[in-house]
């Protein structure tokens, strides 16, 4: 048995906040249990997109194409960029690890809205750069103002989180010009829009817009959510050359596998892509449903763009989760905050609505 200490760590690990991802239900005895906690695409893989997995799968024994060219080349297609725009990673979330990679040195400064994305403050802290926190307005949105208000000559890098994670909150094409113009032009500011495809697109902008006349900015995307490969882990980035460049030079070699890269490209075959977004179309019906229920109850959701709802719950959020465990359904619970919940298949939105009708008229 060692009697050493052991090797010396970064002390800086201890104050990295844990990531804390989204929980299944608790199996009980007669309760068909529904996971709602983790924004997941509740139907299965298309077909074609599964075959295409699978003929993949068939060379597992081989590294897969270090470039994702075949990957990159459809990304580029599908949303008229040119390749070297374009940059491919494990998930979106590894993309904004190698964002912090590539922008900031030692103490410089990573902005994002708070409470947002959860890998945000993990990924800066780790990247050795300072988070700063802005917080949400009044209506769990970006306060866009007081962000341009607090950058200073250590920001290096801006999250704008577009739709909201946990909120669901999106902000509109007006507020997002002005910011972008109040941003100093050395500083990257990166709109993840990893719930694009569920927005009302004449509500909120399309980030790719803003790319083309802005050499600061950046667009994340992922397949995870819309087109149901979360299990795969791929997004990508499109940004101006000089950063997609930067992304590359930090990438995980290998990072994508041959099988989500097959599979990302399956998905944007029209054709699919087509059939994704019937489901999309689906899910976005159930979220009006679920809100419009939720409303009915007495709750006060915000008025989410993405695959999920907030509530903002305060005290009481703990409560609230658990009585939905009881119920045999998983939320997202964020103590002391509120509870985010991913929209499911009709018969776990219908049971989420009468858990949270009952709880509401007889909570403490």
């Amino acid at each position: 048995m060692a009697t050493s200490p052991g090797p010396r760590l970064r002390a800086i690990l201890d104050s990295i906040p844990a990531y804390k991802a989204g929980q299944p239900a608790r199996v009980q005895p007669g309760i068909t249990a529904h996971k709602l906690s983790s924004n997941e695409n509740p139907f299965g893989p298309l077909p074609a997109v599964l075959d295409a997995a699978r003929e993949a799968a068939a060379s597992m024994q081989l590294y897969p194409d270090f470039a994702s060219s075949a990957l990159v080349g459809a990304i580029a297609s599908r949303f008229a960029v040119p390749e070297a725009q374009v940059t491919v990673a494990t998930g979106s979330v590894g993309l904004t690890q190698q964002l912090v990679q590539i922008t900031c040195d030692a103490g410089d400064g990573v902005m994002f809205a708070w409470r947002s994305f959860e890998s945000y403050p993990i990924v800066t802290i780790i990247g050795g750069a300072v988070p700063q926190r802005v917080a949400l307005d009044a209506d769990d949105r970006h306060d866009l103002n007081a962000m341009a208000d607090a950058i200073d000559e250590t920001t290096r890098l801006v999250f704008v989180c577009n739709p909201n994670n946990p909120t669901g909150t999106a902000v509109g094409g007006r507020a997002l010009a002005e910011f972008i113009e109040r941003v100093p032009d050395d500083v990257l500011i990166v709109i993840d829009e990893a719930y694009r495809e569920f927005v009302d697109p004449g509500a909120v902008p399309d980030g790719l817009d803003f790319l083309r006349d802005h050499a600061n900015v950046a667009v994340l995307r992922t397949f995870s959510k819309a087109y149901g490969l979360a299990g795969l882990r791929v997004g990508f980035c499109i940004a101006h050359a000089p950063v997609a460049d930067a992304l590359r030079k930090v990438q995980v070699p290998f990072g994508v596998s041959s099988v989500a890269q097959a599979a990302g490209v399956a998905a944007l075959q029209p054709a699919v892509e087509a059939a994704a977004m019937e489901r999309v179309e689906l899910l976005v019906a159930e979220r009006a449903r679920v809100d419009a229920g939720l409303r009915a109850a007495g709750f006060a959701p915000s008025v989410s763009e993405a695959n999920f709802v907030w509530l903002r719950l305060g005290e009481q959020t703990g409560h609230f989760a658990e009585a939905c465990e009881s119920a045999g359904l998983a939320v997202r619970p964020f103590a002391d905050e509120g509870v985010r919940i991913s929209i499911g298949l009709p018969e776990a939105n219908d049971r989420l609505l009468a858990t949270a009708a009952a709880w509401i008229t007889e909570r403490p």
